[in-house]
C-alpha cells in the first residue's frame, strides 16, 4: 500500500454542469490531504467537458484527469465504471470520494468491486487517524438510531460516498490553477452495455431542499396531510421549500425526496422553521447547520428547542395559520 498516494474526487457532471456535491467533495478532500500532507485531485468523465476542467482548479484541485470521450455523452454505468476504475489503478490514490447521488450510489460500488476494495456508502463525516492515517469514515448505522465510524485498514484506495449538503465546499478562487492531464481509454462497442434512446428531464417546478435558502419543514404534530397545506402556503409566501421529518414521509405526507436527517438529506438554509418537530437526533444531525431556526412545538421540554435560535411553545397547526395573516397584513 506504500505505492497509494493523494485524493481522487470524482467529479459528477451532467450535461456539462458540474454537480455541487462534487464541489462540496473537493472541500473536504482538501481536507484529509493537507493532514495526510498530499494533493486533491479530480478526475471527469464525459464528452466535451474540458471547459469544465478550469474550474475544478478554482476549487483547489491540484490536477485534474480528463476522460473524454463520444460513448461518454451520457451517464452508463458500465463506460464509466471503466473510466474511473482505470484512473485510480493507474494513478493509485490513497482515498476515492464519490458524491452519493442517484449516479454515484451506481457507479461507486461497481468501481470498488473493479478496484478490490471496499466501500463506505452515505457518509456524514470524514477524518484521518492521527495515529495510522487511515480514513475514518462515518455514516449513519441501525436505521439512523447510532452512528458508525468505518475504516478500511487493509485494501487501498479507501472509497468513501457522500452525501450532498453534508460538507461545505471551498470558496472558489480564480488564482488557483491544476495540472490539466487529458487520459485516454480504448472504448469499445462492448463497453456500452447500455443505450440509451432518449433524455427527457423532469420539468421540476420545486428546487431540491439542499438548495433552498429557506425550509418550512413539518413534523409528526402537524397531524394530518390536510394541514400540510398551511406549510405550502407559507413556504410560498416567504420563498421557500418544504421539507419534513422520516415520520412525516413514512405517513405519506410528503415525498422522500423531502426528508431532512440521518436517512434523508442534509440542509443548511439560512432559515430553517420547525413545525411541529421534536427534535430527535436523526433529524436534527440533517439541519443543526442551519444559519437561524425557529421551532415550533406544544411541548415545551421538546429537543428541539436545544437546537433552535427561536422558540415557540404552541400547536403549530394553529400559529403557522396565524403567522400567514400576519405576513398578508404586512405585504398590504
Amino acid at each position: 500500500m506504500e505505492n497509494y498516494k493523494d485524493v481522487l474526487v470524482y467529479i459528477e457532471q451532467r450535461h456539462g454542469e458540474i454537480q455541487t456535491v462534487s464541489l462540496e467533495l473537493l472541500g473536504i478532500g482538501k481536507t484529509l490531504a493537507e493532514k495526510l500532507n498530499v494533493n486533491v485531485n479530480a478526475c471527469i468523465v464525459g464528452n466535451n467537458i474540458k471547459n469544465l476542467a478550469k474550474e475544478l482548479a478554482y476549487y483547489g484541485a491540484n490536477k485534474v484527469y480528463i476522460v473524454e470521450n463520444e460513448i461518454l455523452e451520457n451517464y452508463v454505468n458500465e463506460p464509466y465504471t471503466k473510466a474511473l476504475a482505470t484512473v485510480i489503478n493507474d494513478v493509485k490514490p490513497e482515498i476515492v470520494l464519490v458524491g452519493a447521488t442517484s449516479i454515484g450510489r451506481d457507479l461507486a460500488p461497481r468501481v470498488s468491486s473493479r478496484v478490490h476494495t471496499g466501500l463506505t456508502a452515505d457518509c456524514t463525516n470524514l477524518d484521518i487517524d492521527p495515529e495510522t492515517n487511515n480514513l475514518l469514515m462515518t455514516r449513519p448505522a441501525f436505521g439512523g438510531n447510532l452512528m458508525a465510524t468505518i475504516i478500511c485498514p487493509n485494501h487501498r484506495p479507501q472509497m468513501s460516498t457522500v452525501r450532498p449538503g453534508v460538507m461545505v465546499q471551498s470558496r472558489r478562487d480564480e488564482t488557483l490553477t491544476s495540472e490539466m492531464i487529458d487520459y485516454h481509454i480504448n472504448f469499445t462497442d462492448k463497453d456500452m452495455n447500455v443505450q440509451v434512446l432518449e433524455r427527457v428531464k423532469e420539468k421540476a417546478k420545486k428546487i431540491r431542499i439542499e438548495d433552498a435558502n429557506v425550509l418550512v419543514s413539518a413534523g409528526r404534530g402537524i397531524g394530518s396531510k390536510e394541514n400540510m397545506k398551511s406549510l405550502y402556503q407559507l413556504s410560498d409566501m416567504i420563498k421557500g421549500e418544504v421539507s419534513g421529518t422520516r415520520a412525516v414521509v413514512d405517513n405519506g405526507w410528503l415525498d422522500k425526496e423531502r426528508q431532512v436527517g440521518q436517512t434523508g438529506k442534509t440542509v443548511r438554509p439560512d432559515l430553517y422553521i420547525a413545525a411541529g418537530i421534536s427534535g430527535a437526533i436523526q433529524h436534527v444531525s440533517g439541519m443543526e447547520d442551519s444559519n437561524l431556526i425557529i421551532a415550533i412545538n406544544k411541548n415545551p421540554s421538546a429537543p428541539i428547542f436545544e437546537v433552535a435560535d427561536v422558540g415557540i411553545v404552541g400547536d403549530a397547526t394553529k400559529i403557522i395559520p396565524e403567522v400567514i395573516k400576519e405576513l398578508k397584513q404586512i405585504s398590504k
